[in-house]
């Protein structure tokens, strides 16, 4: 954080002492630094390193909401701001578009929080960062097979100052990387891709320069495995349609949960407040408790507290505590992501900690939780296992593209690898595979969670929601998972219809 402890400290007390009779304020100083590299064929293509500084004060007053922003990081500033968050707030009351009430929050006093890491990616040189995805990506361009490469890398360092009116002042640093490498293949009948499957991670920048093991990825092992499994692909037959059992790799899984379980259980779009980006919820509220979600073996956590995980943080953007909580349990829809206006609006008693914001030029909006499904424990199937029980199906990793609809209930998903399974056993790979279910049929098929040697944290850097649009990281923790008589589609036969 570019401010000392004292100026943070004199920013919190202009703020908040003109704060004085609004029913909650929150002041937030932010500096996000992030940092972008991309190469293709071992070229850098584009380098940018941007850092987005400033402060914003969100207010309620006369039950209505009212925010203001700047970069100008000044004490009189901060007071300035809270003038301009009151006004606004007064102008938008008149509006008569209902009042806002925020679910009560203790104090929870001078809090210094950090996410788990080494080293922060932000430090490392950009020199060391092009080198280090040239090297891979030359190592790949020496196989026969590859024709092209392309390399990413994303890395951000977070750092945040909440004070709040209920006594919260909270000192916070989180990072967060993602690298990925493609490799592309080209032959008479056409091209196919295979990328790698590290997920994006909420470490430093040991899990990508240090020893593998210990939560650091295998580099190594899996770009020398690359090449060879694309050019297997290349020459796979294209996947017969039909209903087939499934085994589906956290790799692939990770994107179903987040489309068909992490939006349809945040409650602003359950209720119909959220629909501009990416539409409602079939999981209306009316539905809560009763639900059958999936099958029985389902259990499916909302999580702000998981180590590494990219939504993981110790005080939220209302300034309300990172907690873990239920959303499914044994099969049944038990519970919804929150933040402080929801929860009141809905009778629950607390927010569960699910507000963010992107910049410190936007206001918090409700986001998702780390929503992940849990193993079945130390003794659980492992991924061997669970293909040993599927006579005629498919093994699934990697996640590419997809498409749900508004309702967050009917869907398609492809992938980046896919296995024939012909009696318990893999039999070569597949190319040209989708699967396509209801939110409800797919999870009430899955019959077996793998173990907890199966079970990783997926994710993605760049969930949208709100109006203007926000992004924000989230993690998808699942294991390996068996899930009986999937439509699998044939989509090159379904691109010429």
């Amino acid at each position: 954080m570019p401010l000392a402890a004292d100026d943070l400290s004199a920013l919190a007390d202009a703020a908040l002492g003109a704060a004085a009779g609004c029913q909650a304020a929150e002041l937030r100083v932010e500096r996000i630094r992030s940092q972008v590299v991309r190469l293709h064929d071992a070229q850098p293509d584009t380098t940018a390193d941007d850092t987005d500084f400033g402060m914003g004060v969100r207010v309620v007053v006369d039950g209505a909401v009212g925010f203001a922003a700047t970069i100008d990081v000044r004490p009189e500033e901060a007071a300035n701001l809270v003038r301009q968050a009151v006004e606004m707030a007064r102008v938008t009351s008149r509006a008569g578009s209902g009042r806002v009430e925020l679910a009560p929050e203790p104090s929870h006093g001078d809090v210094t929080w950090s996410s788990a890491f080494e080293v922060d990616p932000s430090t490392v040189p950009m020199a060391d960062k092009v080198a280090l995805l040239s090297e891979w990506s030359t190592r790949l361009g020496h196989h026969p097979v590859v024709s092209h490469t392309t390399a990413s890398l994303l890395a951000v360092s977070e750092q945040t100052y909440l004070a709040d009116l209920n006594g919260t002042r909270a000192t916070q640093h989180r990072v967060r990387m993602q690298a990925q490498l493609e490799a592309l293949a080209l032959s008479d009948s056409g091209f196919e891709t295979m990328r790698t499957l590290a997920p994006p991670v909420g470490r430093g920048w040991e899990f990508l320069a240090g020893p593998a093991g210990d939560g650091n990825w295998d580099w190594d092992a899996e770009l020398g495995r690359l090449p060879e499994l694309l050019a297997e692909k290349l020459r796979a037959p294209s996947v017969q349609a039909g209903p087939y059992d499934l085994v589906v790799d956290p790799s692939n899984l990770w994107l179903t949960i987040h489309e068909s379980i992490g939006h349809a259980t945040e409650l602003d779009r359950a209720v119909g407040y959220e629909a501009a980006y990416a539409g409602t919820s079939f999981a209306t509220f009316d539905q809560l408790g009763t639900l059958a979600y999936g099958s029985p073996v389902m259990h499916v956590t909302g999580d702000r507290t998981v180590e590494h995980g990219l939504a993981t943080i110790g005080i939220d953007g209302e300034g309300v505590e990172g907690q873990s909580f239920d959303l499914v349990r044994e099969g049944t829809l038990v519970g919804y992501q929150l933040d402080r206006s929801i929860a009141a609006a809905m009778g629950f008693e607390r927010s569960n900690g699910c507000a963010f914001a992107d910049s410190p030029m936007h206001v918090p909006i409700q986001r998702m939780a780390n929503v992940s499904l849990a193993h079945s424990g130390a003794e659980g199937p492992s991924t061997d296992e669970l293909i040993a029980g599927v006579d005629r199906g498919i093994y699934i990793a990697g996640d590419k593209s997809w498409s749900i609809d508004m309702q967050r209930y009917n869907f398609q998903f492809t992938g980046q690898r896919f296995y024939r399974i012909e009696n318990g056993k893999l039999a070569g790979q597949l190319k040209d595979v989708a699967y396509q279910a209801t939110t409800t049929d797919f999870w009430g098929a899955m019959e077996a969670v793998g173990g907890a040697s199966t079970w990783v944290l997926g994710g993605a850097f760049n969930c949208g929601k709100g109006q203007p649009g926000q992004v924000a990281p989230v993690s998808h923790g699942c294991p390996a998972v068996l899930v009986r008589g999937v439509r699998v589609l044939n989509t090159r036969e379904e691109a010429g219809r």
